[in-house]
């Protein structure tokens, strides 16, 4: 039995269970229709080990919750614990009055078999071609003045400071797999980017990290640890650990509307660069609306830096602001609108004697998509980007614009 096929069958089993309440003989509502209601909840959130635990207590609650039995018999099914599915079926069969459909149901259940935990999956690769105008992130002015003993002291930049742009080829992927019967997933993302000229800036990464969900109560939550690194050039760059927790409070909110708050705790290790290890705390909201075709969200956050050592600045905070739109607009067009600012405030002098200023930094980036589905599996992705960097320092500003045209394979 296949998980979409589960999840088929537990909507039209609850909808004929909540529209036509004496197909399996149920009359009223029952005292464990709460814990029923939460054990659907839990499906939707594949955590179908406290599913089974929650329509069990149901059962207990209330022995004649017909939809509870049934849903109990295929979250077994789906598990791949045969034996007992088929002894609940033949409990609902005997002791209820099912429906001419849901007995069709259970038919095809038995037909497809519970021989196994129906595990989920999927991947979605991506190869792209683009043009980035700011490789290395150059500086917009070529000069810089600083207060000397004798006086002003003007330097010019070599040309490995000022923007360099390149064409570049990128392959990235991202899969995903439930480990757990009660949700835990497995993901793996990886992307590597080679430019066709300055190869000391290419770069690739790999993340791979665990997503476990939980629930107390009305309060949902979920815990996702992260494991990174980062290459610059062909080598090391940077290694990243982190722990996010995103917690959905029970607030009554408008129909297609969400709101969760995240927080994070971020180690940053740099192997090729002296004395830039840091710690970093994360506190973000996150709102969005959906409504049909059209989506938007919107992200604000707070980030506080702990240097590990003594990094240039020292420690630093800031925040972060995240806009989002999305739109279908039919025949496999679709079109995205992304808006982000992140604000860097230092809290000492970056290099005293040589750069007297406490760094502050704004880095803003506008982002506008295309994509067109090819088919189910396939599409192509035209991405324009737009960064703008601006600080109090003159030699760490600048520009950079992208163009990228990218296609997406979805694995089943």
């Amino acid at each position: 039995m296949t998980f979409d096929s589960l999840r088929a069958g537990c909507a039209l089993s609850f909808l004929l269970l909540a529209g036509a309440p004496h197909a399996l003989g149920q009359t009223q509502a029952d005292p464990g229709e709460d814990l029923y209601l939460q054990a659907l909840q839990s499906i939707a959130e594949g955590r179908r080990t406290d599913a089974t635990l929650e329509l069990r207590r149901a059962i207990e609650q209330s022995p004649r919750h017909a939809g509870a039995w049934l849903e109990l018999a295929l979250t077994h099914c789906a598990l791949g614990n045969s034996d007992e599915a088929e002894r609940l079926f033949a409990i609902i069969e005997t002791r209820f009055n099912p429906s001419p459909a849901l007995l069709e149901l259970i038919a095809q259940t038995r037909e497809q078999g519970c021989s196994r935990w129906d595990v989920i999956s999927s991947a979605v690769l991506s190869t792209s071609r683009g043009f980035d105008q700011n490789v290395n992130q150059g500086a917009r002015t070529t000069r810089y003045t600083i207060d000397a003993p004798g006086g002003q002291v003007e330097y010019e930049l070599s040309g490995d400071f000022t923007p360099r742009s390149d064409q570049y080829t990128q392959l990235a992927g991202d899969y995903m797999r439930e480990v757990t019967p009660n949700g835990v997933l497995g993901f793996v993302q990886y992307q590597v980017r080679r430019n066709d000229s300055l190869h000391q800036y290419n770069t690739s990464s790999l993340f791979t990290g665990l997503e476990a969900p939980y629930r107390w109560g009305r309060w949902r939550l979920r815990a996702i640890g992260t494991l990174g690194l980062v290459t610059l050039g062909g080598q090391l760059y940077q290694r990243q650990a982190q722990l996010q927790a995103r917690i959905e409070p029970p607030l009554r909110l408008p129909a297609g509307t969400q709101f969760n708050v995240v927080v994070a705790l971020t180690r940053n290790s740099f192997p090729a660069l002296t004395n830039f290890d840091s710690t970093t705390e994360e506190l973000r909201g996150h709102l969005s609306w959906r409504r049909g075709d059209h989506y938007a969200s919107a992200t604000l956050g707070y980030l506080n830096d702990h240097a590990l050592a003594h990094r240039p600045g020292g420690d630093r905070k800031g925040g972060f602001t995240n806009l989002l739109l999305r739109h279908q607009l039919g025949h496999g067009l679709r079109t995205e609108f992304g808006y982000s600012r992140q604000t860097w405030n230092s809290s000492r002098a970056y290099s005293p004697g040589l750069i007297d200023e406490v760094r502050a930094q704004a880095t803003q980036v506008l982002r506008a998509s295309v994509s067109y589905a090819l088919d189910k599996r396939h599409a192509l992705v035209l991405e324009a980007r737009a960064v703008r960097n601006r600080e109090n320092i003159s030699i760490f500003q600048y520009n950079n614009r992208q163009l990228q045209l990218s296609w997406q394979w979805q694995l089943p």
